[in-house]
């Protein structure tokens, strides 16, 4: 039995202009380019109250919401955890007879790097020391420097990286993939709540929908293009002494931006899928030589270890009220979870545009535990490593965390050949950033022509100077001010898209739900998805 494509009279591109060798989505694309323009702008000019005014707001939602986002978060492993478990699992993306366009292999490599590169490579030292140190705060309230807050340093960094946050990337990528390869419908984010509004989705509430989360993508990548600058920038520092300026950062986002048209020009399986195997391959290496030339056997151990404390720590970092921990919770958690949820859009929809043929089932799981048992590796191997140097007052870690861009480089200066290895790590930092920043552009694309993915190669190419170019501006505007504000902006962001993924939550299970029962040719018990069930068979 074939697919069940709903009967819309909505044709792909209707509603683009293709003028001057462009198609995009109108009103989508302007209005995207146009907010992206003003804030750019208004930023420019009045940085100080544009400053003041982002990182009022992002207080403001932290503060207000902080349950909305556990919840919601918590929720959306349990919804995933249901789907693959129940019956609805072995449906097909695509259809029954769909085979995936990917190896496991590629997909793996492309859906971790493009959904966690940057981050695990600027964060994996510094913040499991940090919880420790008490840097900014310790989970769940505990004494800083004690045996429980080593223990609870990996287990609350394991938390903040690993299945929570794929877990809301799932939702989005699942409900974009089944969507667009099982209904055919356009690869945009309205697309997911054709259960719920219809044809309206068409209209204003699918516009609104779109630009959104073109505007969350975008401050997103900036916000990623700007932390692997500083990354990059003082690891050329140290390995070649140039000074850490905001010049050589610049430089660094031009050149990367650079590279990064290529990777767009060149298109999905030439250029995304090559720097993801890439990027994995220099990853395991450096893994490999920190694991083996350091305490080998407590790393090992240590992985088992974290394992267990994640598991033994994973209930109370989920509580959503009642926290004895409230600041260290907004510091660190509450603001990791709607960071992810604003970078939903973005990896979501790029998982989904590689992932045809997958089940329901092997969807989640290979999304939810393939790059949660990565990176508790990876965590475990530098993080512990980090750790251990500042248990024995080694080098650069043995008062703490400082320069948190600084922290991955301190603890390679302590290894074997640091000057060789620091310079592999720079070459990952840019690889990751240069995939990140290629895939958004694709991304980015896909939603402002209207679902389109072969739109022309020059607005592919205009998505990722802009990218580039805001990161840019910012960081002339006001340094690490401007990236801060940015910050707050995604954090703003991921607010209205936790409300955005939980309709998205009652849109799939009701679309799957449906198509389950018509693949065993018996009639919808919930309410019709559409106009129009009676079409059956492949297009």
């Amino acid at each position: 039995m074939g697919r069940h494509p709903y009967d819309t009279d909505y044709e792909l591109g209707e509603d683009n202009i293709t003028k001057f060798g462009l198609d995009f989505h109108n009103p989508v694309f302007p209005l995207s380019a146009l907010f992206s323009i003003a804030f750019i702008t208004l930023t420019l000019i009045y940085p100080d109250a544009a400053f003041e005014l982002l990182n009022r707001c992002k207080t403001q939602v932290i503060e207000l919401f902080d349950s909305v986002f556990m919840l919601s978060a918590n929720s959306f492993v349990i919804f995933c955890l249901i789907l693959a478990l129940s019956p609805l699992g072995s449906i097909r993306l695509g259809g029954p007879s769909a085979k995936p366009d990917y190896s496991y292999t590629a997909w793996f490599a492309m859906l971790f790097s493009a959904g966690m590169g940057i981050g695990l490579m600027f964060w994996s030292v510094a913040e499991p020391l940090a919880y420790v140190t008490g840097w900014a705060f310790t989970p769940l309230g505990v004494e800083a420097n004690s045996e429980q807050a080593y223990r609870l340093a990996m287990a609350a960094t394991l938390f903040h990286w690993t299945i929570h946050p794929w877990a809301i990337y799932a939702v989005v990528g699942l409900s974009l993939a089944f969507f667009y390869y099982s209904k055919q419908l356009p690869l945009t984010i309205r697309s997911t709540f054709y259960p719920i509004f219809s044809e309206r989705i068409w209209g204003w509430p699918g516009h609104i929908i779109d630009t959104l989360a073109v505007i969350a993508t975008i401050f997103g990548l900036a916000t990623s293009l700007g932390l692997g600058a500083q990354q990059a920038a003082s690891g050329m520092h140290v390995v070649f002494g140039f000074d850490n300026s905001t010049l050589l950062q610049l430089l660094i986002i031009g050149l990367v931006t650079a590279a990064a048209i290529v990777s767009v020009v060149r298109g999905l399986d030439g250029g995304v899928k090559v720097l993801s195997q890439l990027n994995i391959a220099i990853a395991c290496l450096l893994l490999l030589f920190v694991l083996l030339l350091g305490e080998t056997g407590t790393l090992l151990v240590g992985i088992g270890d974290n394992l267990i404390a994640y598991f033994d720590y994973v209930l109370p970092l989920s509580a959503a009220t009642d926290r004895t921990d409230q600041a260290w919770q907004h510091s660190w958690t509450v603001f990791y979870l709607a960071w992810w949820i604003s970078w939903s859009p973005f990896v979501g929809m790029f998982i989904a545009r590689i992932s045809k043929g997958r089940t329901v089932r092997a969807f989640i799981f290979s999304v939810l535990i393939v790059p949660s048992l990565v990176t508790l590796v990876w965590m475990t191997v530098f993080g512990e490593s980090a750790l251990l140097q500042y248990k024995q007052q080694l080098g650069g870690l043995s008062e703490g965390v400082g320069d948190v861009s600084l922290a991955m480089f301190a603890l390679l200066a302590e290894l074997p050949w640091a000057g060789i290895t620091s310079l592999v790590a720079i070459i990952l930092v840019l690889a990751f950033f240069i995939t990140s920043s290629d895939s958004g552009s694709l991304v980015i694309d896909s939603i402002t022509a209207g679902g389109k993915i072969d739109s022309p190669v020059s607005q592919r190419v205009f998505w990722a100077l802009a990218e580039g170019a805001v990161a840019i501006v910012l960081l002339l505007g006001g340094g690490s001010e401007a990236l801060s504000a940015l910050q707050a902006g995604t954090v703003s962001a991921g607010l209205p898209f936790t409300f955005v993924l939980i309709l998205m939550c009652l849109a799939l299970t009701k679309a799957l739900f449906n198509e389950h029962r018509q693949q065993h040719g018996l009639p919808p018990i919930l309410p019709p998805d559409g106009p129009d069930h009676s079409q059956q068979g492949d297009k």
